[in-house]
């Protein structure tokens, strides 16, 4: 039988066995935060034992994972080396999830399978390319078939914080180097650029007063909403500058959380602004960054009383397109028009994610995994977080037949 089919055939043979095994990873709670993940890790490394698979568990220091802001993170790396001389390709998705939230008609842990969906929080972001990369994996290595190069899978647990102790751990302690990289992503679109991302906490001093005698205090809000007025009246600004990148727009700018005060009848001493600027791929960080400092200490320039700190919560840089890239384009187009009956595209999308951090280590790395043609679709991130079962079976088999044409002997 030729080579493909039976890594086709095998998919569908053991496919009851997919979507119980993507069952079984919902169902362990990954809320991020409070990220209490290695237990997920833990219960993944024997799953994937029952396979005959070693799992090696890497556990980020407690101090380091504490001062991110999480309670524990394990990363895992399954290694299937095969015969020397071929390349090493690495398989990443993440397991920490954002909290369900409200809304649910499902159980956003139960794994429930419903009219050819299963629903459950991570369904489609990333916890169903656990599934779809292990068993595209199996499928490779079910017929026997002479295989150069190794795979390996990269199971992490911060991408919801950054991934700076997911993928960019298991990097920085030369834990792994591989040739190519396919990150989780969805069936109907490969992912080869995306925006980078920075995040900034603005913390506006001021001094507390009585609120009969307002001029007691320096009102804090007062401050907070001249910067928040800059930030906006930015915005229009932003939509004028446009990416070169295919699916990529333009830059965004917002304030995403806002706490501070004291009481009703209090004047305001202290308020924290939480923001997020995107940025498409052609934009510099550190340029971007020095102009939004400048915007905010601009708007409460002269204001009496106030004092404004800035601390950078995060900068996500922007995945590009690296030679070798196109190469794992090529043959995920090639096999998913055989699986799809259909062409996918090949683009970017304003949306950040781990790949990045391969990318800046100069690995090629794309997205691609089981999902719907658009992240609405899913409800990812929402109630209700669904995956449609047919496109996990097809996503399973154009990334076996990709490793299959990387690896064939």
């Amino acid at each position: 039988m030729d080579a493909r089919q039976k890594l086709v055939d095998w998919i569908d043979a053991h496919f009851d066995e997919e979507v119980a095994f993507l069952q079984q990873v919902i169902r362990i709670p990954t809320d991020t935060p409070p990220g209490d993940n290695a237990p997920h890790a833990d219960a993944v490394a024997a799953m994937v034992e029952a396979f005959g698979w070693s799992a090696e568990k890497h556990p980020v220091p407690a101090q380091a994972v504490r001062d991110y802001g999480m309670q524990s993170i394990t990363n895992l790396i399954v290694r299937r080396p095969y015969q020397a001389g071929g390349p090493t390709i690495a398989l990443n998705a993440h397991g920490d999830v954002v909290p369900p939230g409200e809304g649910w008609t499902k159980p956003p842990y139960g794994g429930v399978i419903e009219d050819g969906f299963i629903y459950g929080r991570a369904a489609a972001v990333s916890k169903c390319d656990f599934a779809t990369f292990i068993f595209a994996v199996r499928a490779l290595e079910a017929p026997g078939l002479p295989l150069k190069g190794g795979v390996e899978l990269h199971f992490t647990y911060d991408e919801e914080f950054g991934g700076l102790l997911g993928p960019g751990w298991l990097l920085e302690q030369k834990l792994t180097r591989p040739d190519f990289v396919i990150a989780a992503g969805f069936s109907y679109n490969i992912v080869t650029a995306h925006n980078a991302c920075l995040q900034l906490e603005v913390t506006v001093h001021g001094k507390s007063g009585h609120g009969a005698m307002p001029e007691t205090g320096h009102d804090a809000l007062q401050a907070a909403t001249k910067i928040l007025n800059a930030i906006y009246d930015e915005l229009p600004a932003l939509k004028k500058i446009k990416s070169s990148v295919p699916g990529i727009d333009s830059p965004t700018m917002l304030v995403g959380r806002i706490d501070g005060g004291t009481n009703t009848n209090v004047v305001p001493g202290k308020v924290v602004l939480k923001m997020d600027r995107r940025m498409i791929p052609d934009e510099d960080p550190v340029a971007v960054e020095a102009q939004v400092r400048a915007l905010i200490d601009h708007a409460v320039q002269g204001l009496p009383g106030i004092r404004v700190e800035i601390r950078r919560l995060l900068l996500s840089h922007a995945l590009r397109p690296l030679p070798g890239s196109s190469k794992l384009v090529a043959s995920l187009q090639k096999n998913a028009m055989q699986v799809l009956g259909e062409a996918v595209t090949a683009q970017g999308t304003p949306l950040y994610a781990d790949a990045r951090l391969y990318g800046e280590h100069g690995i090629p790395a794309v997205l691609y995994g089981a999902g719907p043609r658009t992240v609405p679709e899913s409800n990812a991130k929402k109630a209700d977080e669904r995956l449609a079962l047919d496109d996990l079976r097809k996503a399973t088999k154009v990334l076996a037949l990709t490793l299959l044409d990387f690896l064939q002997a």
